[in-house]
């Protein structure tokens, strides 16, 4: 009855103060995820360590996210969602200030492991939340909406951070992120409505194991898509201010701005992705990465050019921008109500294995091949992307019609 009475409420009044709440907490986690990047000189420099090894901490999260999400989420399988998302925000937090006071590399690492570890998690719970939250129809909205926290962290967050670690100093940037995060925990006990995750069995209705859930099959084969694209994208975007430096030859004081723009736009295409992901999820999809590909393409080719490079700087962070919320959307229309929290596991799973396997594949092809080589590596895997999508979608339409035959 307490479900029944759940869904009837998200259907008639829309949780827009839980979503902004999920979108804020996503705000400060992947502002602490990625601090590092914008801080890796200071850093360095007083830990005595090489800026590499700094770099290096980005991996060890995204590793530790990758190994540890899916195995925490099944453990976590029976807990309150509300309170597992304040209990990660906490961890999180923990980490944050462990490495704001770490007096060495090395524990630095293990601040960076816990809040990997806790990250991987929050995600998990979070990706699948909004779908809880909301009839199905309304899921790309509210995708959307909890989007948006990530998409600021990259165009605010990070960049606000670096400036308080300059300004102030690395330690206290991590600091004032882990306060943040323990204040964003409290609104979420406070306003982000309960949901009951589990589903009840109809009468007569069977349990089956989750690896015979038939929508099993659609999930795997979005891992795999979210694979091949991102990693294309981290292997040139890691590598963006340095070849917009030696290769595209901007003045260095120019590329905060033109990673602005990128961000910005970004937010365009995740507002754009919340009007179309509900209804055309595969073909906006594969339109979006259409066109990432053309502006890909465009760097590649007319680096020498600076206007066509700020041009296709802006149309790649639009349409790149809605991507990761229509493959969210996606994802969730495609897994059954019984393993969406599965689903998400492997949604973050997927994308931090990207964005190590990327960032690691970038770094090997630029010290053989040099900058100027990443865009089309880009491009490469773009193509193999679409394909692989337009493949792929055509065999699961084609095994739901064998399961469902239309009658004559």
């Amino acid at each position: 009855m307490a479900a029944r009475a759940t869904k009837t409420t998200t259907a008639s009044a829309f949780p827009l103060v839980g979503l902004l709440v999920l979108a804020g907490a996503i705000f400060v986690s992947v502002t602490s995820e990625f601090l590092p990047t914008g801080l890796l000189p200071d850093m360095a420099r007083e830990l005595k360590v090489s800026e590499s090894r700094i770099g290096l901490l980005i991996t060890i999260f995204a590793a530790t996210v990758v190994v540890s999400t899916t195995p925490l989420a099944a453990l976590t399988r029976r807990f309150s969602r509300k309170s597992l998302v304040v209990v990660v925000l906490l961890v999180i937090a923990t980490g944050a200030v462990l490495a704001a006071v770490a007096p060495n590399y090395a524990v630095l690492v293990v601040a960076r492991v816990i809040g990997g570890l806790a990250h991987g998690l929050f995600w998990a719970v979070v990706g699948a939340y909004s779908a809880h939250l909301v009839p199905k129809h309304q899921i790309g909205r509210a995708v959307a909406i909890t989007s948006g926290g990530a998409t600021a962290a990259f165009v605010l967050g990070v960049p606000l951070g670096t400036a308080l670690g300059h300004a102030l100093g690395w330690r206290l940037a991590f600091a004032v992120i882990g306060g943040i995060i323990i204040v964003l925990a409290g609104l979420v006990m406070r306003y982000l409505p309960a949901v009951d995750h589990r589903v009840t069995l109809s009468t007569g209705e069977i349990a089956v194991p989750l690896g015979r859930d038939r929508s099993l099959p659609g999930v795997v084969v979005i891992c795999l898509v979210i694979v091949v694209i991102m990693t294309g994208q981290n292997v040139y975007y890691t590598y963006i201010a340095p070849w917009l430096i030696h290769t595209a030859s901007f003045d260095e004081s120019a590329i905060a701005l033109l990673l602005f723009l990128y961000g910005g736009a970004g937010a365009v295409g995740l507002a754009l992705a919340g009007i179309v992901a509900d209804r055309f999820s595969r073909r906006g999809f594969v339109v979006a990465t259409g066109i990432v590909l053309v502006a890909v393409l465009a760097l590649a080719t007319m680096s020498g050019s600076p206007a066509v490079v700020i041009a296709a700087i802006v149309l790649w962070g639009i349409a790149f921008g809605g991507l990761p919320a229509m493959l969210q959307t996606r994802m969730l229309h495609t897994a059954s109500a019984r393993i969406r929290d599965l689903a998400a596991a492997l949604f973050t799973t997927s994308f931090n294995l990207a964005i190590g396997g990327g960032a690691l594949v970038g770094g090997i092809l630029l010290d053989r091949f040099g900058l100027a080589s990443l865009p089309f590596i880009d491009l490469a895997f773009l193509v193999a992307g679409i394909v692989l999508s337009l493949v792929t979608d055509a065999w699961l339409t084609a095994r739901a019609n064998r399961a469902h035959p239309r009658r004559a």
